[in-house]
């Protein structure tokens, strides 16, 4: 084993990477490669497909040269896809070729249509299928739109000639010389036409939105066989393709977070959490979504997800619109300077507000102030903000899984909570913002000690498939993770609290 690594490709929306783990989940080597971003109109987003794909070619070879050149006698014993989720490919069937630029997760062509869906009836029948609110973000609209707007392109996917994708399709698609036309679980259920409860393709979304089921990847289990690779490297050729996830939910799953009630959360820009609710698809009444998480053997788990707006790029506003700070870094040091706010709040609605308000019209507000309040207040307000609004998406969760388990006749009481809160991202490093998200949270804030947890978790899916690990490598911790313990008194912790939720109620309409 000592000479044996797996391989992860992490294909995200600006770069690719790859990563190589041995079989103590260590990081030995990685290669990152960025792309061209295509903004053809306002609000529009493309890749090129093929970007992707030789920018992943280049990464996974350089990476295998590496480890080549450190181990000769070295042997890769699986590889593992992690991707950008909800982005659109479409490729000619026989000639591997795309038929169009790729349409990104993140464009809006088509949210005129998902706004007029959000008012529509049928949009709760979307949701209730899917676990997804409406919305051009995911995969259904992107893939219409496509067939409507390129040439000839309905005829051809109709006659069977094209073949539909998320980027971890397109990639297995090339990884294995067009032998493997599939998807995973989680990449399904963010394109808003897989039930997440018969685990198919829905054929009525499928009549809805006018797509033809034949042009659709085959749908598999996360850690699962995806075929061989057959790019032309002696160290890859003939390596299996054993696991496929999105990134959370590859995420969720690097973090250990494989039972109900475990959650991790990603500070990013943004912040994406995450909680796994084990085999129960709960119906979330806070507007969070119901997804797929990436889960091993027969057995599919459940997961809510939940995003907010303003997680890291709250620092960068401090240092590039304000010029307060020179560094991201130095925040930390200088909101522990000061022992408190003075009792001011930031709410960074600066672009509305996500999880669990849903306020796009909400806008930033700094509340509170008073004589004394200086600039090192304001980036002690800036990081709290962060953490508050994890701490809302936190409560929404546990009370959607509190009141899933009562309706099904359970003992609320006899629902899974959290009990720590495992972190990943940029801002993690944050040491103060990771000890006052564990101070308003009451809980444990878990920082792992390798922070791609997004690779790790493809790692793990593809090496459990071949037998490189078992389960409990998975859920092992290392001894250099760093646990931040709570240390607010619960009276000091209620007063923050509520003085978060007036600040939040000062700036959107509706109360909290």
């Amino acid at each position: 084993m000592s000479n044996c690594y797996v391989m992860a490709l992490d294909q995200g929306t600006t770069s690719s990477r790859c990563i190589l783990f041995d079989a103590d989940k260590k990081i030995v080597w990685t290669e990152q490669e960025e792309f061209p971003q295509h903004f053809p109109k306002a609000g529009w987003v493309e890749h090129d497909p093929m970007d992707i794909l030789h920018s992943s070619l280049r990464v996974m070879h350089a990476c295998a040269v590496r480890l080549r050149e450190f181990d000769p006698q070295a042997q890769v014993r699986a590889i593992g896809i992690t991707n950008q989720r909800e982005t659109v490919v479409v490729w000619d069937r026989a000639t591997g070729k795309p038929l169009a630029p790729a349409i990104v997760w993140q464009c809006r062509r088509t949210a005129d249509a998902m706004e007029a869906l959000k008012a529509d009836p049928y949009g709760e029948v979307i949701r209730q299928k899917t676990g997804l609110i409406p919305d051009a973000y995911f995969s259904a609209s992107k893939l219409a739109w496509l067939l409507e707007n390129v040439p000839g392109l309905r005829a051809e996917a109709e006659a069977g000639r094209v073949c539909f994708g998320t980027i971890d399709s397109w990639l297995v698609y090339n990884l294995t010389k067009e032998k493997t036309h599939a998807t995973d679980m989680t990449n399904a259920s963010r394109t808003m036409l897989f039930n997440i409860h018969t685990l198919r393709w829905d054929e009525e979304l499928l009549e809805y939105f006018k797509i033809p089921k034949v042009m659709l990847p085959e749908v598999k289990k996360s850690c699962d066989f995806y075929g061989t690779c057959t790019i032309a490297d002696m160290m890859l050729n003939g390596v299996v393709i054993g696991g496929v996830a999105g990134d959370q939910q590859s995420a969720l799953f690097g973090q250990g977070c494989l039972d109900a009630g475990q959650a991790k959360n990603t500070y990013g820009t943004g912040c994406f959490l995450l909680m796994n609710t084990g085999s129960k698809a709960v119906d979330s009444q806070h507007r969070l979504l119901t997804t797929i998480a990436a889960s091993v053997g027969d057995k599919v788990q459940y997961a809510l997800e939940g995003s907010v707006f303003m997680g890291g790029a709250c620092v960068q506003w401090l240092r590039d619109s304000l010029g307060i700070l020179k560094t991201a870094a130095e925040s930390e040091e200088i909101a522990a300077s000061v022992t408190d706010t003075l009792g001011a709040y930031l709410v960074p609605a600066f672009t509305g507000l996500g999880a669990p308000y849903w306020d796009p019209y909400a806008r930033g507000a700094l509340v509170g102030m008073t004589r004394g309040f200086r600039k090192e207040h304001l980036v002690r307000a800036t990081l709290e903000s962060i953490a508050y609004q994890v701490q809302d998406v936190v409560k929404a969760m546990e009370q959607d899984l509190k009141q899933a388990f009562a309706a099904e006749g359970d003992a609320s009481q006899n629902a899974p909570g959290l009990s720590a809160l495992k972190v990943d991202g940029g801002a993690s490093a944050n040491r103060f913002l990771m000890q006052f998200q564990a101070d308003i949270l009451g809980r444990s804030v878990v920082r792992p000690a390798c922070i791609e947890t997004t690779a790790l978790g493809a790692a793990l899916l593809a090496g459990l498939f071949v037998g490189f690990w078992d389960m409990e490598a998975v859920t092992s911790q290392d001894a250099t993770t760093v646990t931040f313990e709570p240390r607010m008194e619960e009276a000091e912790r209620t007063e923050k609290l509520a003085g978060w939720k007036a600040a939040v109620s000062s700036v959107i309409a509706r109360p909290v």
